[in-house]
């Protein structure tokens, strides 16, 4: 299936609501843990500037750079001054109009949003599972970060080819509240947004309540409604309006 067709687009999107949602609840099976956040805790006296998450993360980028992940579009970064990747991929035409990707990098909004969400999703306290629990949060903002960029790439850059005479004329008049309404669909938000809350259902349906913590799917809910889609609609806009 051709890349921008919007039926792949939305299979890849709908594959990766899974992740999303078993990574948040793998997360939620550990306490909040707030000395992972905090800068000064991490452990390490020569990082006291940064958290324990912030410094595994770096640390993680730093090897995914090394391996090539940020070759790819939608594998957007948060941190500056990565190592060049020492791993070639196989050469391949991605069929956007942009050529630096990182011209749209949503990630770092992406993170702070995912640490203001976890406190309303955890459990409160410390429960000394730093490791595991900061685990659990790499898997989920990366996914989370790889579902904003590949909607923002290519949703925007499929539905220009679709009508380009409207969107060159929006874009010429740099016109980012046109250019949002057009490319918003409210009933494909809705659609997103109660199949998020199914599937939340459904994957804690065989769950054990006297072994792990259920989540209400309403949490997975409002992150998809105040952040990922919001976010996904903005970096359709920005690739707009830096396509070339």
């Amino acid at each position: 299936m051709e890349p921008l067709k919007l039926e792949y687009i939305a299979s890849r999107l709908q594959a990766l609501e899974e992740t999303i949602i078993f990574a948040v609840l793998e997360r939620v099976q550990f306490r909040f843990n707030p000395a992972c956040y905090r800068p000064g805790k991490s452990g390490f006296p020569d990082h006291r500037d940064q958290s324990l998450f912030e410094l595994r993360l770096q640390a993680h980028e730093e090897m995914d750079a090394r391996f090539g992940r940020y070759l790819f579009p939608e594998e957007r970064p948060v941190n500056r001054n990565l190592p060049e990747a020492q791993r070639s991929i196989p050469e391949t035409d991605f069929p956007l109009a942009i050529e630096n990707y990182d011209r749209i990098n949503l990630s770092r909004r992406i993170v702070d949003a995912y640490c203001e969400f976890l406190p309303r999703v955890c459990e409160p306290g410390d429960d000394g599972q730093y490791g595991s629990c900061i685990e659990r949060d790499l898997i989920a903002v990366q996914a989370i970060i790889r579902r904003v960029h590949y909607a923002a790439f290519y949703v925007a850059e499929s539905k220009y080819r679709a009508d380009p005479g409207t969107y060159n004329e929006l874009i010429g008049a740099k016109d980012r509240t046109a250019l949002e309404a057009r490319l918003t669909r409210p009933e494909v938000e809705e659609r997103i947004l109660e199949r998020v809350a199914l599937k939340s259902n459904r994957l804690q349906e065989i769950s054990d309540f006297s072994l792990r913590r259920m989540l209400n799917p309403a949490e997975i809910t409002e992150l998809y409604r105040d952040v990922i889609i919001p976010l996904t609609k903005e970096g359709e806009v920005e690739y707009l309006l830096a396509r070339s």
